[in-house]
């Protein structure tokens, strides 16, 4: 992490400290016609220029005297000796992200992926943060995208794409165990992209199509299974039962000619043992008049 300069060097309060202390001794040199005031004024003014520092509700400064650790300054205003004490390194400690990518990552059953995932984390003991890591934003990404690697090597396929929030739940507690001792907390990891190739992508298609037309299949074949099933139960009832065929007969002959046009062919044998010829032709007389 950069030391912020510009925030340890220069600051609002600093520099209007300056320039109240060079008017006050420009005025008071100017009234009583010495150079010394101006002189004393510009002084002071450089000196609370470099003292004054300003430290935002979200940072912690690690302050240093001839090199040493002393503290944590903040939030606030506050006044160091210069050259002796310094500001070196102003830490967020807000919740910060991270993208992490994994390319070209084989899972359990080597397949290779390429995945997108992100970190939430903060600093919650910025004297561990600072002292202990060179560079802790660069060992949180270096470190989320080993272990994603190395979670997306553990898993199989399927579950990379199934189970992301699990996968995400095991990152998290990995880098959390890594990070802790250097004061910082991993919050929560989100997987949020899972790029397979697009071979494998037509692959997958046609799979998950032949196993929706088989499921279609198995269904049609349970379906025809229970309506033979119905058939069979039907025909028992109407072998015992002569005259609950012919009214079934009777139903299905008045459903096939009650629409306009329609013309419905029936063998005589049928018809007088049914004892429908009567019934058929008072059905044909009303239907032309």
């Amino acid at each position: 992490m950069t030391p912020k300069f510009s925030m340890q060097n220069s600051n609002p309060v600093a520099v209007a400290a300056l320039l109240i202390c060079v008017a006050a001794g420009g005025i008071t040199s100017a009234v009583t016609q010495r150079p010394a005031p101006a002189i004393a004024g510009v002084s002071v003014g450089i000196y609370l220029l470099y003292a004054i520092k300003v430290v935002r509700q979200w940072e912690k400064a690690i302050k240093l005297r001839f090199g040493r650790y002393v503290g944590l300054l903040g939030p606030g205003v506050f006044l160091i000796v210069p050259v002796i004490e310094t500001l070196s390194q102003f830490v967020d400690q807000r919740v910060r992200v991270a993208n992490v990518s994994a390319e070209t990552t084989l899972t359990r059953d080597t397949v290779p992926v390429n995945v997108d995932a992100i970190v939430f984390w903060m600093v919650w003991n910025a004297e561990k943060a600072v002292l202990e890591v060179e560079s802790y934003e660069d060992a949180i990404s270096m470190s989320a995208q080993t272990a994603l690697r190395e979670s997306i090597g553990r898993h199989d396929l399927h579950q990379a794409l199934a189970e992301r929030e699990t996968l995400g739940q095991e990152l998290q507690k990995i880098l959390d165990e890594k990070t802790n001792p250097w004061g910082i907390t991993v919050q929560s990891v989100e997987i949020r992209d899972v790029q397979i190739p697009p071979g494998l992508q037509d692959a997958m298609s046609r799979e998950a199509q032949a196993e929706r037309e088989r499921r279609a299949r198995v269904i049609l074949g349970t379906a025809e299974t229970e309506i033979s099933d119905k058939f069979a139960q039907a025909a028992a009832t109407y072998k015992d039962n002569p005259v609950a065929l012919h009214l079934r007969a009777m139903n299905m002959l008045y459903e096939a000619i009650k629409e306009k046009g329609s013309m419905v062919i029936v063998p005589s044998s049928a018809v007088e043992t049914m004892g429908l010829g009567g019934s058929l032709a008072t059905a044909a007389l009303a239907k032309q008049q």
